[in-house]
């Protein structure tokens, strides 16, 4: 049977084409217009209807790059259903290289958003209506704020089964269980009824290329577990994901100098040694300990901090996990030949 073509912003898609359209949001105050921009690939086949979103936070780019990629991936030319992709959400934060807002808002704390509030409200109500309710589910990419950096991780609700099965298929090395926040695209969208996996890798106003090959990588498997992609070329994670269930961060005991010992993606054991923490004389030097065992999933990455600053972001692990998960994975992604450097360039 023959679909019907794919409507957004007044705009049609007709089945087995691509279009870019641009969603007015405002103007900037020298009139210069701001849009937010969809990417629409409705394939000549029914299946699900899917979004992918990146840089809600303006200065979180792994996201870009990721979608960047993900667009000229070839799986996407035989497309079952409807893929929205919207590289840059907050236009603002990511020409001005910050987080927020012009006014200093977090966009990520605006939703549901309305027609007569706050630009970051306004902004929200946009996203939230022409594009993520029209949707099954879909994916929001961020990663660490500046100066911090996260391994590869997918949040997801406790209790919903819906989205702890998508974070299997997407396959990054943790799979981390994350509560909803009010004003958030996450919460806002599962009271809505539309699951939103969350993905956090990498830091901010920085590239890293294992972030972005395991985001462009876990996508494609969620898309081909719902039969949207073929699976030519998408290779299976080797190994499960880390489900961890609890995390918190670990804060310099003081501040001064900060020497860090062990990375993201590293299993600790109580009693480690992290960190240390110095003063620029070298008079006074203070350990940084693991209080438990588990595996580091965030860490900071400035040699300067005040006391109480947060260090490393330690989640806890069951006793049956795959100690090797992480490793297993890197090297796959690193010998996978879909991503060829030829190929994302």
């Amino acid at each position: 049977m023959a679909r019907d073509p794919f409507v957004i912003g007044g705009q049609s898609v007709v089945p087995g084409t691509k279009a870019s359209v641009a969603l007015p949001v405002s103007a900037m105050p020298d009139h210069t217009q701001v849009d937010l921009h969809v990417e629409v690939i409705h394939g000549k086949r029914p299946g699900p209807t899917m979004f992918v979103s990146a840089a809600v936070h303006g200065d979180e780019v792994i996201g870009v790059e990721i979608v960047r990629r993900l667009l000229r991936s070839p799986q996407l030319n035989s497309l079952r259903g409807t893929l929205l992709v919207v590289p840059i959400v907050n236009a603002y934060g990511f020409l001005a290289h910050s987080r927020y807002l012009p006014d200093r808002r977090d966009l990520n704390r605006c939703f549901p958003g309305s027609t007569a509030g706050s630009l970051g409200a306004r902004l929200a109500h946009i996203f939230l209506n022409e594009v993520v309710l029209p949707c099954d589910f879909g994916i929001d990419l961020h990663s660490a704020a500046v100066h911090r950096t996260n391994l590869p991780q997918i949040r997801v609700t406790p209790g919903d089964a819906i989205t702890a099965r998508m974070a299997r298929d997407f396959g990054a090395p943790v799979i981390l269980t994350s509560p909803l926040r009010d004003g958030s695209l996450r919460g806002e969208a599962a009271a809505r009824g539309t699951p939103v996996l969350l993905y956090e890798a990498g830091e901010g106003l920085r590239f890293d290329e294992f972030a972005v090959r395991a985001g462009v990588a876990g996508i494609l498997r969620v898309m081909r577990a719902q039969n949207m992609v073929p699976a030519k070329g998408i290779a299976r994670a080797r190994t499960p994901s880390l489900v961890c269930r609890s995390s918190s961060w670990l804060r310099a005991p003081s501040g001064g100098l900060l020497r860090t010992f062990r990375a993201e993606g590293d299993l600790v054991a109580e009693g480690d040694v992290l960190a240390a923490v110095a003063d620029p004389a070298g008079a006074a030097e203070t350990e940084l300990r693991a209080p438990g065992p588990g595996i580091l999933i965030g860490r900071a990455v400035l040699p300067v901090v005040n006391e109480g600053d947060a260090v490393f972001h330690l989640a806890t692990l069951s006793p049956q996990a795959d100690v090797d998960t992480v490793e297993a994975l890197t090297a796959q992604l690193e010998a996978d030949p879909m991503f060829d450097e030829d190929e994302i360039i």
